[in-house]
């Protein structure tokens, strides 16, 4: 993994903006703290920085390849899980390789397929392509987009790369935010509309797009999205599919030249994912697994279960570990580290994102990259085979929103007056929720409740799963760590989104399908557990820590959040204790002290990167 930018422009000669690109590709040096390196032609400057995993020796970029008096030069993020295929069918094609790496399948790819390569590529990626001769710029983002890229288009630029700081280190690209951006902050946030960047300048691919930048301008084209289509399996053909597709996509994300680990939470997807790494590496002779997990101090103590999280993570942890012998690692985390990690969180994302939770996971990774440069982590299986609560509640059914917003009247009663009525933010959340509504792809002859279970699988597959898989990447990249996520390889997704809803919950269980496909994978305890999501700290001090800070910023005259809140209905929650506790604000995890640590990355966010609104 890695992180890439640059520009194109068709008026200046960039060969003399050196110092320019060198700033950009140096807001990325976490992404890539392996290497460093810059390409620049009179219309085309490119940067890269490198985190290297496959072919550490012959990988590096900017990767070059001229034939005749063509050029074709690549930066590019992410992993290809079928390199080996294609560089296969592009050696029988004639195609010559200098290196192993994956690099050079991409690029060779598209050297003999054109545009139409991004077709034949299975993993999680970005990329941009320059061609010298046509003068043309090709930029590619996988399937589910699981690898970010930011966009800005002006008259006569194009500027691009892997975060939203290294096109705000372009002199060009400002950081500005409007309605929309503060809407995105302040009533769909941690979330974010797919393709918007927040900033003004700054918009974004969507997954599975590839973009065309010519003289003529920029051309998009969507070569990948959902589709609805009849299911024709009985339960336990589906089940079969279900573990063929996951058994493979797990094996070919196994391949590294670096140390790689898994995270284990004990719960389905991490052991299913665990497991079958184990049963890979001893195949393969290549030793035992390392296994990670993450807790926090005395949370044992402060843990009450719910509906959400029913028990806690501890127990199956160490279950897990033994029944598999991996050499597990038990990090923990105190409360004054959480808190002071929300700064480096919010650095990593650019805006504000998922409070502790983003900086519990940036401390975790820290962590593991001590041991280890690739993980495998089993994000996404909730959002694909309905395992949240919310595809099980009535109320979220119903409800004619995002079921991980069911509480935008409280938070729109959050901003000031003023900002309110420019933003309008209970409309903008409509509008947003009936945009993604009318994208649903319809199957013809489905009864109302099967259409909705449809609607709410592709809402969470493009709308809530980009939260995680957002916050996934940027904190994991933020230590150089690559995070691998099987269960988003394409392949997968496609054929569960079309499952029937009583399929997929075969057994009257959520995620049933995948349950009965891991018989005989997993023990039966922890195949039938019931989920728990990521683990979140319960220490009281937290919320202490962070209602206290929230108060500063409103004593505080100086604070730029300050005109944008409601600052007495703020007040009034941070000196409640029932509503400081139990306030719910976003999504299954987030209450009272996740509002607070929001509200501290969002003052940050307006202070360090000195952000303008208008």
């Amino acid at each position: 993994m890695c992180g890439f930018t640059g520009w194109i422009d068709w008026t200046d000669d960039l060969t003399k903006q050196y110092a320019t690109l060198e700033q950009m590709t140096e807001t990325l040096e976490n992404r890539g703290p392996d290497a460093s390196g810059t390409w620049l032609s009179r219309s085309c400057a490119l940067g890269h920085r490198r985190l290297s995993v496959i072919d550490p020796v012959n990988g590096a970029q900017p990767m070059i390849r001229t034939v005749e008096d063509d050029t074709y030069v690549i930066v590019y993020n992410g992993e290809l899980y079928n390199a080996p295929e294609l560089k296969r069918e592009l050696e029988g094609r004639g195609r010559r390789f200098a290196t192993t790496c994956d690099t050079e399948v991409l690029l060779v790819a598209y050297m003999e397929w054109g545009q139409a390569c991004i077709e034949k590529f299975n993993g999680i990626f970005a990329f941009a392509i320059w061609d010298s001769r046509e003068e043309q710029l090709f930029l590619g983002r996988d399937r589910l987009g699981v690898k970010p890229l930011f966009i800005s288009k002006q008259p006569g630029r194009f500027v691009f790369g892997s975060e939203p700081k290294a096109l705000l280190a372009h002199p060009a690209v400002k950081a500005v935010v409007g309605p929309e951006g503060l809407a995105e902050i302040f009533i769909m946030g941690p979330a974010r509309t797919p393709g918007h960047g927040v900033y003004k300048d700054i918009s974004e691919l969507l997954p599975g797009q590839c973009a065309m930048v010519t003289r003529s301008g920029v051309s998009v084209t969507t070569y990948w999205k959902l589709q609805s289509r009849p299911h024709t399996q009985n339960v336990q053909d589906t089940a079969h599919t279900v573990r063929d597709l996951l058994k493979d996509t797990v094996e070919r994300q196994l391949v590294s030249d670096v140390p790689l680990c898994t995270l284990l939470s004990g719960g389905l997807d991490s052991s299913a994912l665990t497991t079958y790494a184990v049963r890979y590496y001893d195949q393969n002779g290549q030793g035992k697994v390392h296994t990670f997990s993450v807790d926090y101090v005395d949370n044992n103590k402060h843990f009450k279960a719910n509906d959400f999280q029913p028990n806690s993570d501890a127990p199956w942890i160490e279950r897990m570990a033994k029944h598999l012998d991996t050499v597990h690692h038990s990090v923990q985390f105190d409360t004054p580290e959480l808190v002071d990690a929300l700064r480096d969180a919010l650095l990593a994302r650019d805006f504000p994102g998922m409070a502790d939770v983003d900086a519990s996971l940036l401390l975790f990774c820290r962590e593991i990259k001590k041991e280890a440069t690739v993980a495998i982590s089993g994000e996404a299986a909730d959002e694909i085979f309905g395992g949240y609560p919310w595809f099980h509640r009535e109320d979220a059914l119903n409800a004619d929103t995002f079921p991980w917003a069911l509480a935008a009247d409280m938070r729109a009663g959050l901003l000031s007056q003023d900002v309110a009525a420019w933003i309008k933010p209970l409309e903008y959340i409509k509008d947003r929720y009936s945009d993604a509504i009318a994208q649903v792809p319809k199957l013809p002859g489905e009864d109302p409740y099967a259409q909705r279970m449809r609607q709410m699988s592709y809402l969470n597959i493009t709308r809530f799963m980009p939260t995680l898989l957002d916050r996934k990447d940027r904190m994991s990249m933020a230590v150089g760590l690559e995070v691998r996520v099987p269960f988003c390889d394409h392949r997968l997704v496609d054929y569960v989104f079309n499952i029937p809803w009583e399929i997929k919950t075969a057994g009257d269980r959520e995620k049933g399908i995948l349950r009965m496909a891991l018989e005989g994978v997993l023990p039966s305890d922890v195949l039938y557990r019931k989920k728990s999501p990521y683990p979140k700290t319960h220490n009281p001090n937290y919320l202490s820590a962070v209602r206290s800070r929230v108060l500063d910023i409103i004593n505080d005259g100086n604070s730029p959040l300050l005109p944008l809140i409601n600052v007495k209905k703020i007040r009034e929650i941070a000196e409640s204790e029932e509503a400081s506790s139990n306030l719910p604000w976003f999504g299954q995890l987030m209450s009272g002290p996740q509002l607070f640590a929001y509200l501290l990355q969002t003052d940050m966010w307006l202070r360090e990167y000195n952000v303008t609104i208008r």
